[in-house]
């Protein structure tokens, strides 16, 4: 008898996916102007990465379709284009690790302004796991904005690069597919690393005792 009350209480107190994704929306919209910086630090990442990439792939697909028919001696220099260096690697996976960074402090400072909000949340009923989902969401939804917004970047510049360096060959030999499956890959790595990044906020916001972030002076 206990258990199914136990069980009537928490199927009560539960909320469905979609209320979760309308709470998580509405406190990115209270919080704009901070959401717009955090995801201007994943869209920049994301880009670097994007542009990175993407000019790889142009670079290796121009030189192959330079090559049909013709031998080509590469030099040195030449043979490294189309391939992503390792100076370029490390670049870019250190301007992923400044956007995990960059989003784990944001969402500490957001779990701290929330303090009250929470525990009125927790008070309420709320359940850890709707706690870490609110603020999971939320990154998530940066996340995604920022990286898609940085892969369209990424590509723009990758394209205006290429045309300076082969002109309108690019057109002929440019890999749509592949960039778009780069972009795809993108985006999901940006959602992902946002993810990652709101982790501890989540469940140190999960963990407060409701009476004590009542008490709270923010």
């Amino acid at each position: 008898m206990t258990e199914q009350r136990q069980g009537a209480v928490r199927q009560q107190i539960e909320l469905p996916f979609a209320e979760s994704v309308r709470i998580s929306f509405q406190s990115l919209m209270i919080r704009f102007y901070r959401s717009i910086i955090t995801t201007a630090g994943i869209a920049l990442g994301i880009a670097f990465l994007v542009s990175v990439w993407t000019t790889a792939e142009v670079d290796s697909e121009i030189k192959k379709g330079s090559g049909q028919g013709q031998e080509i001696i590469l030099g040195d220099e030449e043979e490294k284009e189309g391939k992503v260096t390792t100076k370029q690697l490390w670049l870019v996976t250190m301007s992923l690790i400044v956007c995990v960074v960059g989003i784990a402090n944001a969402m500490l400072m957001s779990v701290t302004e929330r303090f009250r909000e929470i525990g009125t949340m927790k008070c309420l009923g709320a359940l850890d796991g709707f706690i870490v989902r609110l603020f999971l969401l939320e990154s998530a939804f940066q996340g995604f904005v920022g990286a898609l917004i940085g892969a369209l970047i990424g590509v723009a510049v990758s394209i205006l690069m290429g045309l300076r360096s082969h002109g309108w060959n690019l057109v002929w030999d440019f890999p749509l597919l592949r960039i778009l499956t780069i972009c795809f890959i993108c985006c999901l790595i940006g959602t992902f690393l946002a993810v990652i990044g709101a982790a501890f906020p989540s469940w140190r916001a999960a963990k407060l005792p409701p009476a004590e972030a009542m008490r709270v002076e923010v």
